[in-house]
């Protein structure tokens, strides 16, 4: 069948797809892209963005939209929820199939609101019931005001794909957030919601590597390409201390799904590094690996099936304390990445505001 669907037969862990445009929802790729073995699909501003900008899939609705009177900005929704629930009627037999595990489209509120609590619960209740459908997520930063946000979403009922998650102690923030949702939710069975958190990976790698080469020493050189998976292997430890215990089989009585991470971010930024790194060495249960077109076809084709992600946790914490006695503080990391993706996202929504009002003053 292929590694893709050997990586969730044998291993437990699901591909997603991190990557989302019209054209292949309907032509077909997305279809194909199911029976290579993704389980889910995963969609941010810079995703909408390059679609939207870089094709001419989405003129033909712009045009009717500002014909009949919608703003750019109510066009832009329009447009991107259209391709949201394509997606997710695509997805829904994953969904059945699995029984609820997976077949989830993720969509983000707006990354303008990353910092207002308020507004983000709002536009993510918005977003919720306007889509309305089993197998939506609905993606919030893990910033300083996301994480409340997502504790009164979750308590709402409401499925989330926490995003933007660098530190670990921002983690641990995530999932108890997501477990003390569960325990304010008036539901009777929990089995209905359902949450991922996405952990970023190879950016991390990015930062710590230039501060690396900075310092430029043998020891310091070794632990290149080193501190991301570290990081990951330690979060997933953190993951099975937390989910495992009298507070959680409380809430697992009822229902209550573990808040699986989401290993995003895993391309390869440097090219002299495996193009499978952050995949191959990420490997276990209850997890998910979201990837790009191009690194779901490199595993595919010689990616490496086998459990690693709980190979060696002293190894991994070796890691970070070699990092520490460098001086490289990942908290302190985890705090520049946060403001650039937070940063990246808002400038690509502005970016495909600003092309779309440009392609509608064609059509007034």
């Amino acid at each position: 069948m292929g590694r893709l669907h050997d990586l969730h037969a044998e291993q437990g862990q699901s591909p997603w797809l991190d990557n989302l445009r019209r054209g292949w929802i309907e032509g077909g790729e997305m279809a194909e892209w199911l029976d290579r073995g993704v389980r889910g699909l995963t969609s941010n501003p810079s995703i909408f963005a390059k679609a939207m900008i870089e094709t001419d899939e989405y003129d033909a609705e712009l045009e009717l939209l500002i014909r009949g009177g919608s703003s750019v900005d109510d066009a832009y929704w329009e447009l991107a929820i259209g391709d949201i629930k394509g997606a997710l009627q695509l997805l829904l037999p994953v969904h059945l199939d699995s029984h609820g595990e997976d077949g989830y489209v993720s969509v983000e509120v707006s990354p303008t609101l990353a910092h207002d609590e308020a507004e983000t619960v709002a536009a993510a209740r918005g977003l919720d019931d306007r889509i309305s459908a089993p197998n939506l997520y609905i993606k919030v930063p893990a910033t300083v005001e996301g994480v409340p946000a997502i504790q009164t979403l979750i308590s709402e009922g409401r499925s989330i794909n926490v995003t933007l998650i660098f530190s670990l102690d921002r983690y641990a923030d995530v999932m108890e957030a997501y477990i003390a949702g569960l325990e304010a939710c008036d539901k009777t069975d929990l089995s209905t919601i359902s949450s991922v958190a996405s952990f970023f990976i190879s950016r991390v790698d990015v930062a710590v590597d230039k501060r690396l080469d900075e310092i430029g020493t043998d020891d310091a050189l070794a632990l290149k390409g080193k501190a991301a998976v570290a990081q990951g292997q330690i979060a997933y430890q953190r993951f099975l201390e937390k989910f495992s215990g009298p507070r959680w089989d409380a809430l697992a009585a009822k229902g209550a799904r573990v808040q699986r991470p989401l290993w995003a971010s895993t391309s390869t930024k440097d090219p002299s590094y495996p193009d499978t790194l952050y995949v191959d060495t990420l490997i276990g249960p209850n997890t998910v690996n979201t990837l790009p077109d191009k690194t779901l076809l490199a595993f595919d084709d010689h990616g490496t099936v086998a459990r690693t992600v709980d190979a060696d946790f002293e190894a991994a914490h070796d890691v970070v304390a070699k990092l520490g006695a460098l001086g490289i503080d990942l908290e302190e990391v985890a705090i520049q990445l946060e403001k650039e993706g937070v940063a990246s996202f808002a400038k690509a929504f502005e970016e495909v505001l600003a092309t779309l009002a440009e392609r509608a003053s064609e059509f007034k």
